[in-house]
């Protein structure tokens, strides 16, 4: 199972509040998951967003087996190898024009 995600403009608490919820039910119903998430013009990560960000991740540390970022800026990028520690999934990095590999390693 994937669960894909693309994120633009800006992210804050209340895309978190829609979204875990959705993540939450994927997980119950099909256990470790495999994540795309896309990053297209991120504009703003609100500390609101970053917090309900950190709490998913402390929660879900063993939910996923491979993660793939898929983003174009050096923030972006640096963001996957911060994660690598917290999780157990398999986490890659991709730039945007590498996104059909991307999907084709979660997947998709």
């Amino acid at each position: 199972m994937v669960f894909a995600v693309r994120v633009t403009g800006t992210l804050g608490k209340p895309e978190y509040e829609v979204m875990v919820p959705l993540l939450d039910e994927k997980i119950a119903q099909h256990g470790k998951l495999n994540l795309y998430w896309e990053m297209t013009g991120l504009d703003h990560w609100l500390a609101g967003g970053l917090w309900e960000d950190l709490k998913f991740d402390l929660k879900h540390l063993n939910s996923f087996l491979k993660i793939a970022i898929v983003g174009d800026r050096a923030w972006e990028k640096a963001l996957t190898t911060l994660m690598k520690p917290f999780t157990t999934a398999q986490v890659k990095y991709f730039e945007h024009h590498h996104r059909d590999a991307a999907r084709e390693w979660v997947g998709l």
